[in-house]
């Protein structure tokens, strides 16, 4: 059931570059059944203070801006209007990935050239969604953050400090935290953490026409300390790689049910990975001082540099710092030509233990140096992303492509 009521009108803000645009969602609305108003401002920069004036129900942002990126500002709007429902206009052929713009924020996205159907259909959708009504705006909602483990090469300790760091969010925030064990190929989640298997994200995938909270909450596996943890299958038990659409709809649904997601993610960097790691706020890379993993690890930043994520979003994190023999952080720094943004000390007996014990290390040696660090990690990622930016950071990966700036000549606001 739509949420505007039948005497209210219904009041949509266009985000677009374009006066085009303008004309084509206006003569679109023509279709909508009741009383509706179109307010249109071209200047990306004003889109924030013109949509706070006038709280629209919905805000339409078209991938065609004056120079800014659609995505970056999705982000901005979604959580400082949480009432209003945000629909992303796309291209036609952008159409197999444009399902991630909810991943940015938005409800729903519309394909151009725009057809009025499709438009008041997607309407009809997320005023059935949105929260609040009219006037009356409900509880905010702030979606959860992302942090994606990785590493370029096995055995860097990638799934311990993926554990423990969502066990340090656990204890620093007490707020709902998920573990994802994305390693398909060598799922370890289930073993360091003693949990019983049986039930995996391959139970999520046939059903994901019908995914909700439910279903997967149904699924989730929960460690005692609080932890909750979506499994792997167990090797060879997939029947196909999961799909990037696949992990973009469960990614959607675990972003609204956990402030952290945490997402322990396995070799190689294939399609599936890239999709988790689109989504992430925050890349955290496991780093051996070793040359051999620093060759690999220097690749691997390459990598991610050249499909366009920020390098304010990757952390090199120092695994094992002190092992004998092994590189210096400031030699491991200038081959890398990155900061290191946290190390973890050398205790591998201790971990070793942990890990066949199936306890990790910050519930059995808290205290521990090793422990000291998981937690100053937790809290490091905890101030990152609870803190407001500076400066807005281009957003990365497929969906940030897709979102490219573009620049037009119309400089002008309307409404």
């Amino acid at each position: 059931m739509d949420t505007i009521g039948s005497g209210q009108t219904l009041r949509l803000l266009l985000i677009s570059a374009r006066e085009a645009s303008r004309d084509e969602v206006g003569e679109a609305l023509n279709r909508w059944p009741g009383d509706q108003r179109l307010y249109w401002v071209a200047q990306s920069e004003l889109a924030l203070s013109r949509a706070q004036d006038l709280v629209p129900q919905v805000i339409l942002v078209d991938s065609e801006l004056d120079g800014a990126n659609a995505i970056s500002l999705i982000k901005t709007l979604a959580p400082r209007l949480p009432a209003a429902a945000i629909i992303a206009l796309v291209e036609w052929d952008a159409i197999a990935r444009a399902s991630q713009a909810v991943l940015a924020g938005a409800r729903a996205f519309v394909t151009k050239p725009l057809q009025a159907e499709e438009l008041v259909a997607a309407l009809r959708q997320v005023l059935g969604t949105v929260r609040g009504t009219g006037d009356a705006p409900g509880e905010a909602y702030q979606q959860g953050d992302v942090i994606a483990f990785c590493a370029p090469k096995g055995g860097t300790g990638r799934t311990t400090l993926a554990i423990n760091t969502a066990l340090a969010l656990l204890e620093a925030t007490h707020e709902p935290v998920v573990l994802v064990d994305a390693d398909y190929a060598s799922p370890a989640v289930d073993v360091a953490l003693n949990l019983p298997t049986g039930r995996d994200i391959g139970h999520l995938l046939p059903r994901l026409t019908r995914l909700d909270e439910a279903l997967v909450s149904g699924v989730l596996a929960r460690h005692a300390t609080g932890l909750q943890v979506l499994l792997a299958p167990p090797p060879g038990e997939l029947e196909a790689p999961i799909t990037l659409p696949q992990v973009q709809q469960i990614l959607v649904v675990l972003k609204r049910m956990f402030r952290w997601v945490v997402v322990d993610l396995g070799l190689p960097l294939d399609e599936t990975a890239f999709g988790f790691l689109d989504t992430a706020d925050l890349i955290v890379m496991s780093v051996l001082p070793e040359m051999v993993g620093l060759r690999n690890t220097r690749h691997m930043l390459d990598q991610l540099h050249a499909r366009g994520y920020p390098a304010a979003t990757i952390w090199p994190v120092l695994n094992r710092e002190g092992m004998g023999g092994g590189v210096s952080v400031r030699d491991i720094e200038d081959r890398l030509r990155v900061t290191l943004r946290h190390t973890v000390p050398d205790d591998q007996a201790l971990v070793t233990h942990s890990v066949n014990r199936g306890v990790p290390v910050l519930v059995s040696h808290p205290r521990s140096a090793v422990g000291k660090a998981y937690r100053g990690l937790g809290e490091s990622i905890h101030r990152a992303l609870r803190e407001p930016a500076t400066e807005a950071t281009e957003p990365s990966g497929i969906l940030g492509r897709l979102f490219s700036p573009r620049r037009s000549a119309s400089t002008s606001s309307g409404s």
